[in-house]
């Protein structure tokens, strides 16, 4: 399940075969033998051998081709085995900035090059002002063929990422933020166990949340934040607050096989990130003052580096630093104990102040508010101009839409025609909302559009809401679900297949 195995037509440039491997949480073992959980961090080498006119690339820190095309990989700092991965490919590469290069196969190496030049050595003398040195020497991004399931893997020294960051307007960089930020939270210090995801996701969506408003100020990190929110929202709303899922701290339990015990991969959902990141929000929030937290986040990373910790290790570390709060008994605040922050599933009891997003949310609250209404007043409609929005604050609007949907009849016919910008889109966020849209409003004439969002990737994140919604429509949807994934199934990842399956009820 961990080597994947893409024949041409799975490519981007469709001529020739690719293969890569996905190793988090637990398929590495199936690629390696080794001590496949988190808790143990090693050095590594590699010697790979492949046929001429392909190209190997590791997640190492040094590498060098002899003859006979073959590459030898160094990583000389300790990593879990879920870090270690490899692509070859029909690859080649570009220098974006000074320790930072793009890979992709050679159709979409101009965009890569135009879309990060110059952008991430920004992000990462950021995130080393914020948070120490960045250790890994390189970080190179590699552009994975459309079948990639994630929006990025955190691979040391080269981050593997779905070709749809390729926007073509740098609207979508905050996801190469977020994987950068795992230098620090995550690849360097790493959860002990997959029960507490939450340490690495929370801290990172934290992480990138900093490095942002520092980038591009609060206003619109708040936008983004209130993005995920709504994320979260939508993910307990479609599981139950209550599901044991929905606690920071899971219990994963183990079997004799990976048949009997919890798949850790299937514990993979909005809580860690986005509830881990109101928790982390909070002890910030207890603080009470950013450059203190910001000094504390740094120590912590200090502390301890290439590690492998628990909650407790976390939340003990916080104590110590802040013996004043320790003092105050600030883990025990009736409703906010950090006892019920891990152990019990629901809505974060704190949730960070996202106001100063409000002046980007306003216009698009109230415009979305025009298009739900019975009479279209298309003046005031009009009068809205939404030609400078950026990116999050058109999914933001797109969000509202869709919460209010089904809408009054012909009004997304009406919003289609009237903002091309937003329904011909080619921006894979503001096509799956657009997608969810023309389902919710069971919008048959837009249905070639999901048809062809679906064809064109198959990220976990985009393609399992899309068929929960047609399987959860229609008729007409449900045989669109059903023609779209039998022509799509061999260009999934396995475990995305295995996810549509059970949605579609063909296990």
């Amino acid at each position: 399940p961990q080597v994947c195995w893409l024949a041409p037509e799975q490519t981007a440039g469709k001529q020739k075969p690719y293969m890569y491997t996905q190793g988090q949480a637990v398929l590495n073992r199936s690629f390696f033998p080794g001590f496949d959980t988190p808790s143990v961090k090693c050095t590594y080498s590699a010697t790979v051998k492949v046929p001429e006119g392909f190209t190997a690339v590791m997640s190492a820190t040094s590498w060098e081709k002899q003859k006979d095309n073959t590459f030898v990989f160094k990583m000389s700092q300790p990593i879990p085995s879920y870090l270690i991965a490899l692509a070859v490919g029909d690859i080649v590469s570009a220098d974006v900035g000074p320790r930072s290069r793009v890979w992709a196969e050679p159709c979409l190496i101009e965009a890569a090059k135009k879309e990060y030049d110059g952008v991430i050595e920004e992000f990462l003398a950021v995130g080393e002002k914020l948070f120490g040195p960045y250790v890994w020497g390189r970080y190179d991004i590699l552009f994975m063929p459309p079948s990639f399931p994630f929006g990025g893997m955190e691979n040391p020294c080269l981050t593997f990422v779905t070709p749809c960051l390729l926007a073509g307007d740098r609207s979508l960089v905050d996801v190469i933020i977020h994987e950068i930020s795992h230098s620090w939270f995550g690849n360097l210090v790493t959860n002990a166990t997959w029960g507490e995801f939450w340490l690495n996701e929370g801290f990172t969506m934290y992480a990138q949340r900093r490095i942002s408003t520092e980038v591009y100020g609060l206003a619109y990190t708040c936008l983004e934040a209130a993005t995920g929110r709504a994320l979260l929202r939508q993910h307990m709303d479609n599981t139950g607050e209550d599901h044991p899922l929905n606690k920071l701290r899971v219990v994963i339990e183990p079997g004799f096989s990976l048949f009997l015990g919890v798949n850790p991969d299937d514990t993979y959902n909005e809580t860690p990130y986005e509830k881990g990141y109101c928790f982390v929000s909070y002890l910030a929030h207890l603080v009470g003052d950013q450059s203190k937290f910001d000094a504390f986040l740094q120590a912590y990373v200090n502390q301890f580096k290439f590690q492998s910790i628990t909650a407790d290790d976390a939340l003990g570390f916080f104590l110590e630093y802040f013996p004043e709060l320790k003092e105050k008994g600030v883990d025990s605040i009736p409703g906010f104990e950090f006892d019920r922050w891990l152990n019990t599933p629901g809505w974060p009891p704190y949730l960070p102040d996202l106001s100063p997003g409000e002046q980007l949310m306003k216009p698009a609250d109230g415009l979305a508010e025009l298009w739900a209404a019975d009479g279209l007043n298309i003046e005031a409609i009009k009068a809205v101009d939404i030609t400078a929005w950026r990116t999050y604050q058109l999914v933001y609007f797109l969000d509202q839409v869709l919460q209010k949907s089904p809408l009054p009849e012909g009004n997304v016919e009406r919003l289609s025609k009237m903002y091309p910008k937003i329904s011909e889109a080619q921006n894979a966020e503001l096509r799956l909302r657009w997608c969810q849209i023309v389902l919710k409003n069971n919008l048959e004439a837009e249905y070639s559009k999901v048809k062809d969002f679906l064809h064109s990737q198959g990220k976990q994140k985009y393609t399992l809401p899309l068929y929960r919604a047609m399987w959860g429509g229609s008729e007409s949807a449900r045989a669109l679900a059903m023609e779209t994934f039998s022509a799509t199934a061999p260009q999934l990842h396995v475990n995305v297949q295995n996810y549509v399956k059970k949605i579609l009820g063909l296990e």
